[in-house]
């Protein structure tokens, strides 16, 4: 079944994730650009109330349901529901490491409360957002991952929580696409930055971007030679609309694009150069490097979604410069 031109405008858009830098993000696109009306299922509500002030007061369109899905419980939701966006996961090697059944949790069994909702609401789309991760490590035989590729996780270790969950996940929404007609596109994400990134947020580019703004020295836990995507918060934030206005159910769409592909150690030369700072090597504490990918090549073929009509506005050059500047400014 293909959506084309799903329209948005009037409609009610569950989000999950909604306080997260991509999920922010969409947020404001959302009520900026659309009259349609959001409830985000929410953690910390004062967190949310605050992060969305401008839209709060005298609009009804935003409201706040409070709900942990890190216990795997989804909380009651009243009224139809149209689209759910589900974004909500821990997705850095810290939160992996420390909270691994949480990460699953969000991954799976909160996956299957909402997607039951959808279930119960035969006109809503379902957008699961995955990620990179899925594709698990480079067998070495292609130079981009296409949306079929699959390569190698050892399930067998802590870290394997994360990619295999979103798996699951995946696997969930074709369960329901089959025996419940529930309509689900599935967007999966490269590595994805931009003003809204946590200081406590470990991954890199995270680090070698708060370090670049309190003037320290950028750390390179490795040597350096892992070769991903990248994408900018603003490009993934439209990469999933156009998912969701004119994507095919039951697909899954790489959000990427090859002018963000880059090493990781030419990356932190490139935060250190606008920082005007320099690179440093540190080899990474026991709690982080359980946490840490294996990969060492993960880029992505975005022609399926490119495809869609789908135009992005960042290459890695302008996207880090813009980052780097929207960060300074507090602009988060």
């Amino acid at each position: 079944m293909c959506a084309k031109n799903f329209e948005i405008d009037e409609k009610r858009i569950l989000i999950t994730g909604g306080t997260g830098m991509i999920g922010s993000a969409l947020v404001k696109v959302l009520l900026t650009e659309s009259a349609c009306k959001l409830i985000l299922i929410v953690r910390d509500e004062t967190l949310a109330k605050s992060k969305f002030a401008k839209w709060i007061d005298g609009d009804d369109r935003i409201s706040f349901v409070k709900g942990d899905l890190g216990a795997g419980f989804v909380p009651p939701i009243e009224g139809r529901v149209d689209v759910i966006f589900h974004l909500a996961s821990n997705t850095h090697p810290k939160a992996y490491a420390e909270r691994p059944i949480s990460t699953i949790a969000m991954n799976v069994m909160a996956t299957q409360g909402l997607l039951e909702i959808a279930a119960k609401n035969l006109s809503c789309r379902f957008v699961y957002v995955s990620s990179v991760e899925v594709y698990g490590r480079n067998r070495g035989d292609e130079d981009r991952f296409d949306e079929k590729y699959c390569g190698y996780i050892d399930c067998n270790t802590l870290r394997a929580g994360y990619p295999e969950s979103k798996r699951c996940g995946e696997a969930l929404c074709q369960a329901y696409i089959k025996e419940k007609g529930v309509d689900v596109v599935i967007p999966r994400l490269a590595r994805v930055y931009g003003p809204g990134l946590l200081r406590t947020d470990t991954k890199a580019l995270s680090q070698f971007f708060w370090n670049a703004i309190e003037g320290k020295d950028i750390v390179l836990k490795s040597a350096g030679d892992q070769y991903f995507s990248y994408i900018h918060c603003d490009d993934a934030v439209q990469g999933l609309l156009t998912i969701l206005q004119r994507g095919s159910s039951g697909e899954a769409y790489n959000v990427s694009d090859e002018t963000s592909d880059i090493h990781l150690k030419d990356l932190a030369k490139l935060v250190a150069r606008y920082a005007g700072t320099k690179v440093v090597f540190d080899l990474p504490d026991e709690i982080e490097r359980v946490g840490f990918s294996t990969a060492t090549t993960a880029r992505l073929n975005s022609q399926k979604l490119k495809s869609l009509g789908w135009i992005p506005k960042y290459d890695i050059q302008s996207g880090i410069k813009a980052t780097l500047d929207a960060l300074r400014k507090g602009n988060q």
